[in-house]
């Protein structure tokens, strides 16, 4: 039997450790330090080192982020799963909220009537509130896509879009559309990664430096 050194952490500094070893890993590579702990947070929920070069940041998206959140501001994901990924703690210490209208009667009926999906209609309906938001899409390039339209329409203007898709289908040209943005601060990741776990990470990324 093959024994395995295992290492000596404590439960509370496990966290710190494998920030350790993420920064050994990334070793000579330079990070742009107002991006670096949201890549590195990336990296630590999914233990992939691909995010380093794949995460796109729009000018100062970070700090347009961080501002947004301080000031109380209504997160939109298209998950559920996206939705209980994001620290409510520190959502509530920021007067923050964070709301999914996938399964919401309207959007289903909204989809259902325009033959869309609820990704799309939940868009519609965040258009709707006629108020600032964070949106934080893992899952649904067609809510990457009818955000863009709503955006090019002058109906909506988020603080922020978190565009993280994760597939096939329409993901990499959704991701594409949101990068061609010239007035909306976005994070990307571009291809094919992606995906709910790393939206909420980015997120929590940003409360935390808050914090």
């Amino acid at each position: 039997m093959k024994l395995y050194e295992l290492e000596r952490v404590l439960p509370e500094e496990i966290e710190k450790r494998s920030f350790e070893l993420i920064t050994m890993e990334l070793g000579e590579k330079t990070l742009d330090p107002e991006n670096e702990l949201v890549i590195k947070r990336v990296i630590h929920t999914t233990a992939d080192f691909d995010y380093a070069e794949n995460l796109v940041f729009s000018p100062h998206a970070v700090k347009k982020g961080l501002e947004a959140l301080k000031e109380g501001i209504r997160i939109i994901t298209d998950t559920n799963m996206g939705k209980a990924g994001i620290n409510k703690g520190a959502l509530n210490r920021l007067r923050c909220s964070v709301d999914c209208f996938m399964a919401d009667e309207d959007v289903a009926e909204y989809a259902k009537l325009n033959r869309t999906t609820r990704a799309c209609a939940s868009m519609d309906k965040a258009a709707g509130l006629s108020e600032d938001c964070i949106i934080a899409v893992g899952n649904a390039p067609t809510a990457l896509v009818r955000l863009y339209e709503l955006i090019k329409e002058g109906k909506i203007r988020p603080r922020l879009i978190i565009g993280v898709p994760v597939g096939f289908v329409n993901v990499v040209q959704s991701k594409e559309m949101i990068m061609s943005l010239s007035d909306v601060p976005f994070i990307v990741a571009k291809g094919r990664k992606g995906g709910s776990n790393v939206a909420a990470a980015i997120v929590n990324a940003l409360l935390y430096q808050i914090q």
